[in-house]
């Protein structure tokens, strides 16, 4: 059997490969030894070795890890202290709509603040529900969340544009683990309630389901015993908070000695005459940078720690992105 030359070595995959851009070695080799048969054709690796050589063959992108702060810590003593807010499935109402219930509770009382019934999980839906439930029962110290949309992203700190209205407003963001609905699991025993009385069956449409939904946390709230609370009810336990909703929205305030940097429309900064980037949800914004070391800087939005800027790479780290690998190889 005859072996091909070197230039045939080279030109034969190259040449499939451009007839093929998608097909890997193993495949090339096998439409290659069907056109001659009677040729002794490199083995795999010399193949794969030619199109690297050539940029025939993508790098795979390497996808980012995006860091966690871990189990919540905080201990719940008081109303207020901490709200709970999550979406319960979605589903279709009986006009073939989809709804997306949001639901927010105190993690205290388990007062059931507000179910309200929407049609998207975005943004620009969830917020006029959050600012009614402020102007009616004042500011939480935190609210717990899971790490989807709209509560979180993939940008630094998983900070969204949610969130990011919560700091300005004084309220700290709290994240459970991903894949971890334990840990908010007051929040998701009311689910369950819900799920069972005032979604099965579903409403004719939407306008109907949120009279169910109204119907369901009043009777939650007053009627409805608890056992977690001794079997009193959540109203009785429940009263608003002393922080009220501000008319404007207050600066972010930083230490003196941080530096402060003006976000630009970019999601970015000039810093030493380079350009950093840290999250388009911090635009219109001023974040604080905390020197730590020689070069090394940490860098806030308002409370929240949103990564590390080394000068040296001129870019910034996830605050949490080394502690999250190293859970997730522990796991592993």
């Amino acid at each position: 059997m005859p072996a091909p030359d070197a230039k045939q070595t080279r030109r034969g995959p190259l040449e499939a490969r451009r007839h093929h851009p998608t097909w890997g070695a193993k495949k090339l080799l096998k439409i290659l030894g069907q056109r001659q048969p009677n040729s002794a054709w490199p083995a795999r690796t010399t193949v794969c070795d030619i199109l690297a050589r050539h940029n025939l063959i993508k790098k795979p992108r390497r996808r980012r890890l995006i860091g966690h702060p871990g189990k919540p810590t905080s201990i719940i003593t008081a109303p207020n202290q901490i709200w709970s807010a999550d979406f319960k499935g979605h589903f279709k109402t009986r006009d073939g709509h989809y709804c997306y219930p949001l639901t927010v509770a105190d993690g205290f009382s388990r007062y059931l603040l507000g179910c309200q019934a929407l049609l998207t999980t975005s943004c620009a839906d969830a917020k006029p529900v959050f600012r009614r439930l402020f102007q009616e029962f004042g500011l939480p110290d935190r609210i717990r969340t899971d790490n989807g949309v709209p509560f979180a992203t993939v940008s630094l700190a998983r900070l969204s544009t949610l969130s990011a209205w919560f700091i300005r407003l004084g309220i700290l963001p709290e994240l459970i683990e991903p894949g971890k609905p334990q840990q908010n699991g007051r929040h998701e025993r009311m689910h369950r309630t819900l799920k069972a009385e005032a979604t099965r069956p579903p409403a004719a449409n939407y306008r109907t389901q949120q009279r169910t939904f109204n119907l369901f946390r009043n009777e939650f709230n007053n009627d409805r015993p608890h056992e977690a609370l001794a079997l009193e009810t959540p109203a009785t336990l429940y009263h608003p908070s002393s922080r009220s909703f501000p008319a404007k929205l207050p600066p972010l305030q930083y230490p003196t000695h941080f530096e402060t940097r003006y976000v630009s429309h970019n999601g970015g900064f000039r810093w030493n005459c380079a350009w950093v980037n840290v999250s388009i949800t911090c635009a219109g914004e001023y974040v604080g940078l905390e020197e730590i070391d020689n070069g090394i800087w940490n860098v806030y939005f308002g409370p929240l720690k949103l990564g590390r800027l080394c000068e040296e790479k001129m870019r910034i780290e996830d605050a949490y992105g080394s502690l999250w690998r190293h859970k997730k190889k522990q796991k592993l």
